[in-house]
């Protein structure tokens, strides 16, 4: 893979040309910022920026200024090839809390095998409905140990408006659900998004997670998408680079919380 090559087409189609990722999302440039705005329980937040030292910090003040008149929690994602390259102390300074370091690994779909099928005793469905969503939830909340409101509002949601833009499964052992996952389908991009793919502890190491990918992938495949992309926490990485999928740069969030705005859970 060329990974600069990659890496520009990703910052063209997912970031500074990037496509609403919900129902009622809304895509903003706001000079050399490009940001989503959606509803409270979906995700707000800058996206692509092409900022330097004497542009950055009235870029950061005016987002803050703009996500706080909307009683709005959002989050500046940081790539590790942004700049300046002090951009994630200038947030801090701001008042910005960074997250947890992932690594975006991005595989070509043609790269991967596709094979892996569940373990014995485990069957992947799809998430259809409101029951579904409850399932997916509860798995995100037993694997992560956050809550799951948000996430179950913003399915929900997808689900209704748009149920062919997101695939979201399950992996079930008898009627238990075990292990969770989602794909998003962004029209007019070459990159669907590996999202959420979470396992009850009890139930890690078995390749559960392995299979959902090649589930997704399958999906990604027969509706055209020529990439995967993940943005990986330090668990998730040696499984998917064994799959093929490879490191192309580091990304943090950087969440702000307005004064009287509830942080989400």
């Amino acid at each position: 893979m060329d990974h600069s090559g990659v890496l520009a087409l990703f910052d063209r189609d997912m970031r500074e040309g990037a496509h609403p990722d919900g129902p009622d999302a809304t895509i903003e440039r706001v000079g050399r910022v490009v940001r989503q705005i959606a509803p409270a329980h979906g995700w707000n937040g800058v996206l692509w920026s092409d900022l330097d030292e004497s542009t950055a910090d009235a870029a950061i003040a005016r987002q803050i200024t703009d996500f706080t008149a909307l009683g709005r929690e959002f989050e500046w994602k940081v790539y590790g090839h942004d700049h300046p390259f002090d951009l994630g102390q200038r947030l801090v300074a701001a008042g910005f809390t960074p997250e947890p370091e992932e690594t975006l690994m991005i595989v070509e779909v043609a790269d991967l095998d596709l094979d892996a099928e569940a373990p014995a005793g485990i069957r992947i469905v799809p998430v259809t409905d409101a029951s579904g969503v409850d399932l997916a939830a509860r798995v995100h909340e037993q694997a992560f140990g956050t809550d799951g409101a948000r996430l179950r509002a913003r399915m929900l949601a997808q689900l209704k408006a748009d149920p062919d833009a997101v695939v979201a499964v399950l992996a079930l052992a008898g009627d238990e659900p075990v292990s969770a996952a989602r794909l998003e389908l962004l029209p007019g991009t070459r990159f669907a998004g590996l999202f959420g793919g979470g396992t009850v502890e009890s139930w890690r190491g078995k390749g559960i997670y392995r299979a959902l990918v090649a589930h997704r992938a399958r999906v990604a495949v027969a509706n055209g998408y020529r990439y995967l992309q993940v943005d990986a926490l330090a668990r998730s990485r040696p499984i998917l680079e064994r799959l093929g999928f490879q490191p192309l740069t580091t990304t943090t969030p950087y969440l702000y919380v307005p004064d009287g705005v509830p942080a989400a859970a």
